[in-house]
């Protein structure tokens, strides 16, 4: 295929998308019957895009792989000339076909979950705008390319996560995601700005040329570009300190959970730090505390789900533990960026497919998310039982599936390491294994296992004003969860063994170097194997052996209060964020009334004094200015013998 044809593809990729997206925006109510089904062909067609541009780029030697597509001019303002162009590298196609493979079984899930929404036409527009955007950035050529995909991600997700804005809880989750998202894109932007500082240029190709001679004058300088890098990655990726958001953004559709929250979104600043490849590679402080920021978020994030009832919220602090393995791995350095990358692809799998599963039991229970209420549901609903015991499987890293397959080499790469920090690292993510096996068999445990409480509830023991009948949802939204289910047996294994994936991915991250911890892989493999194995059996013996109460108990240890309160993240931001941001405006306000409102009035005082007292000397009658002329006269006069006499 020619950079020409390769090109028209590309941009028909990002096109499709955006184009359903404005004719369900723009043709209004008009499109309310069929607008859910352009909204899938779209992201369906986008996907067999992405498909012929993979098998194009298979076919080609790995120095070809590497196609760079200027589409036209953008922005050329003096010295600053920005083309809107399009890189077609393996990175980026790997991400596209995830985006748009995975979305397009969210797309289609939506059609069932949505079925019975009035504004199912705006929610397929908006989810098509994300995929759009979402694509925008991870297939630009440059950094400003790249930022504007990732306001429109941003854009997109306020739109979905507070789609059900007539709910308090969505409208202020939406915000608050827009607010500290909008917290890491101040770093990211001044990264921008930087390195355009710094080069000149903004594209990936311009700043990859030259960083190295940056680093050998200025390595302090690259090191402030790659932290500013990691403060955008944070913010959009949910990882310490900037998680805080993404448990809440919970309150939006569980579909957006799955494509935003599991699959794309989070996703996005592992792809910034593998794209930004070169730069890291010159840093090793900024590689450490990307690793450090990993490894804090995966302990974190463990920790919280261990003690949340609510479904969805169990998954997102999952989330966020994922991807704080995926952050660790990129951590590392040079020649295991491609495990950040495997973990991402496996988990796109089990994660979208575990949280089309809470969708299908939210479905079935009223759209009630606290696990207490559950139970017993396995016999109830077999397919999606099924789907997300194969899911929790994977994610838990089960022998030979998926997450198998993809965490543990994360593990073995953090010992790999050396020294205290790598032990440090090892163990924290050796630790968070177990974690992981002890509160996602606490949530198949409590969803689909034990007597049924949700009878109890109907009969009015929860206070629930109607009975439930659970029971499997229709075939268009267990078919994807199938689907997934697939992708979380098999995908690991497929993209790991033979170094599939890591051979693919050498253009554009570096060749895949083997880690070689202090001690045999072997016994580590086996290690996280009893962690995990732990896990499950502590969470049998707590949750499994006994009888799980509807209701929370209220007292409950520091720890578990501490995870309850999502491990002080909300604590934190509003401590050194949200309450000093108040403190300070309410100081500003007074010196604004005090200061500046009180010197404009002070002087509006004086002025108005002035012209009274000079009101008084305009009296109107013609002797009085007889009077003062004579006067004036007199003075000259008197002035003028003074001077002569003098």
């Amino acid at each position: 295929m020619t950079g020409t044809g390769t090109g028209v593809l590309a941009a028909l990729l990002i096109a499709l998308p955006a184009l359903g997206a404005a004719v369900l925006l723009l043709a209004g109510r008009r499109t309310d019957r069929w607008g859910h089904l352009l909204g899938c062909a779209t992201v369906i067609a986008a996907f067999v895009v992405a498909v012929v541009l993979f098998a194009t780029a298979l076919g080609q030697p790995d120095d070809a792989r590497f196609r760079e597509v200027e589409l036209f001019t953008w922005m050329n303002t003096g010295s600053f000339d920005v083309p809107l162009g399009l890189l077609i590298d393996p990175l980026a196609l790997t991400f596209a076909l995830l985006i748009t493979g995975v979305g397009a079984l969210i797309h289609i899930y939506s059609i069932g979950y949505m079925s019975h929404d009035a504004d199912r036409r705006k929610f397929f527009a908006y989810l098509n705008l994300f995929v759009a955007a979402m694509l925008l950035l991870v297939l630009g050529n440059s950094f400003v390319t790249l930022y504007f995909g990732w306001e429109g991600v941003g854009l997109a997700s306020y739109l979905l996560i507070g789609f059900w804005s007539d709910r308090p809880a969505a409208a202020t989750a939406a915000k608050k995601a827009f607010v500290m998202n909008r917290v890491g894109d101040v770093g990211l932007a001044l990264a921008i700005f930087w390195m355009f500082a710094e080069f000149g240029t903004v594209t990936y190709t311009g700043v990859f040329d030259r960083i190295g001679e940056l680093a050998a004058e200025s390595p302090g300088v690259v090191t402030g570009i790659a932290l500013l890098l990691l403060l955008g990655a944070c913010g959009k990726s949910g990882q310490v300190p900037l998680q805080a958001w993404l448990p809440d953004a919970m309150e939006g559709p569980t579909p957006v959970s799955a494509l935003i929250h599991a699959a794309t979104m989070v996703t996005a600043g592992v792809y910034l730090i593998a794209r930004c490849a070169p730069i890291y590679d010159l840093t090793p402080d900024g590689r450490l505390v990307v690793a450090i920021v990993g490894t804090v978020t995966l302990l974190l994030g463990c920790i919280a789900g261990c003690a949340k009832d609510d479904i969805k919220k169990v998954l997102a602090y999952s989330t966020v533990s994922q991807i704080g393995y995926m952050f660790l791995a990129v951590g590392l350095g040079a020649g295991v960026y491609a495990l950040g990358i495997l973990h991402l692809l496996t988990h796109g799998f089990f994660k979208a497919g575990l949280f089309l599963g809470a969708g299908s039991v939210m479905h079935a229970m009223r759209d009630d998310v606290d696990m207490r209420h559950y139970g017993g549901l396995a016999r109830r609903m077999p397919i999606t039982f099924v789907t997300m015991g194969l899911g929790y499987l994977a994610l838990i890293g089960f022998p030979f599936l998926s997450g198998f397959w993809s965490k543990d080499p994360i593990i073995e790469a953090a010992y790999a390491a050396g020294g205290t920090q790598g032990v440090i690292m090892g163990t924290a993510a050796l630790l968070g294994a177990g974690l992981t096996a002890f509160y996602m068999t606490r949530l198949m445990i409590m969803t689909f296992l034990g007597r049924p409480r949700w009878e109890a509830i109907a009969a009015g023991g929860g206070g629930a004003p109607e009975p439930v009948h659970p029971h499997d949802p229709p075939p268009v939204m267990t078919g994807p969860m199938i689907v997934l289910a697939i992708g979380s047996v098999a995908a690991g294994a497929f993209l790991a063994l033979g170094d599939r994936l890591a051979g693919w991915l050498a253009p554009s991250v570096g060749p895949f170097e083997e880690p070689h911890p202090a001690v045999a892989p072997i016994v580590i493999t086996i290690a996280t194997l009893v962690v995990i194995a732990a896990g499950i059996v502590v969470a049998w013996l707590l949750i499994g052996r006994r009888p799980v109460p509807v209701v929370a108990p209220a007292r409950v240890s520091p720890l578990v209060a501490f995870a309850r309160a999502d491990v002080g993240g909300n604590w934190l931001n509003e401590t050194l964020v949200a309450k000093p941001g108040v403190e300070l405006m309410r100081g500003l306000l007074v010196a604004d009334r005090r200061g500046v409102d009180g010197a404009v009035h002070g002087t509006a005082t004086v002025v108005s004094g002035l012209a009274g007292w000079w009101r008084r000397w305009q009296n109107g009658f013609v002797r009085s200015y007889a009077l003062s002329m004579l006067a004036g006269v007199a003075l000259v006069v008197g002035a003028v013998m003074v001077v002569s006499v003098g």
